[in-house]
């Protein structure tokens, strides 16, 4: 009897040992939380800088003491600046704007073939201020912009009778599109084309006049840093 009820003690003792240690608080650290990583969006603003390749025309007609001739000139160059800008992403569509200015040797020279007069073009500074309005494939950006367009337009005259020049800034219009892909949330590089097309320019010199019709074609190659946009501070999770 006696030894029936010392086996029962114990199987009773152990039992609650057991009920007790479950009860305990676990020293094991907690799992570590998962953190998805953030999606990305062409969402924010932008600073970069562009280098490409710049050619075009200037159809000409002067008219002077020998007659009216036409100094067609087709002036090209290297071209590169800057350019900052806002894109905001809606599902799939990106709309935004850009500005830019562009420093360039785009130009070339002409020869009057009754006057012997040379005609000299040339765009040393060009601007433009765009939307931009393209479809996204996650990091793949296709997009289409145009806008306004500035120029500062030079032209120069020389001719056995004396020389003469002229510096006019012409607003203009400017359209064209790209690809551009995100490297990383916040760099991305991109490729570009743009007509731009200033009007026409009338310059007055001792010689006579010149009426000049200039456009351009660009073709860049840039690099963008999209900065971080503000985001609300993670959920507190409480530990016990």
């Amino acid at each position: 009897m006696i030894r029936k009820f010392a086996m029962a003690s114990a199987v009773l003792l152990a039992g609650s040992a057991s009920a007790l240690a479950a009860d305990l608080p676990s020293r094991r650290p907690p799992p570590p939380m998962y953190v998805p990583p953030p999606l990305f969006t062409w969402t924010g603003i932008y600073v970069g800088g562009e280098v490409g390749y710049a050619w075009g025309t200037d159809k000409a007609a002067a008219t002077n003491a020998v007659g009216t001739e036409f100094p067609n000139s087709t002036p090209q160059g290297f071209t590169g600046g800057l350019h900052v800008g806002y894109n905001y992403q809606i599902s799939q569509f990106v709309v935004g704007i850009e500005g830019s200015v562009d420093g360039q040797d785009f130009r070339n020279t002409a020869l009057g073939p009754f006057s012997g007069t040379t005609y000299d073009t040339h765009i040393p500074i060009m601007g433009s201020a765009r939307a931009r309005v393209g479809y996204a494939w996650d990091r793949v950006l296709i997009f289409a912009t145009g806008g306004a367009a500035f120029a500062n337009l030079e032209h120069a005259y020389y001719n056995p009778a004396g020389s003469a020049s002229t510096s006019t800034s012409k607003t203009g219009w400017t359209v064209g599109g790209g690809v551009e892909y995100a490297l990383s949330n916040n760099w991305s590089v991109r490729g570009e084309y743009r007509y731009s097309d200033f009007g026409r320019t009338t310059d007055f010199f001792a010689a006579g006049t010149a009426v000049h019709h200039t456009v351009e074609n660009q073709v860049l190659l840039g690099v963008s840093y999209k900065f971080d946009m503000w985001a609300p501070p993670a959920p507190v999770v409480a530990k016990y």
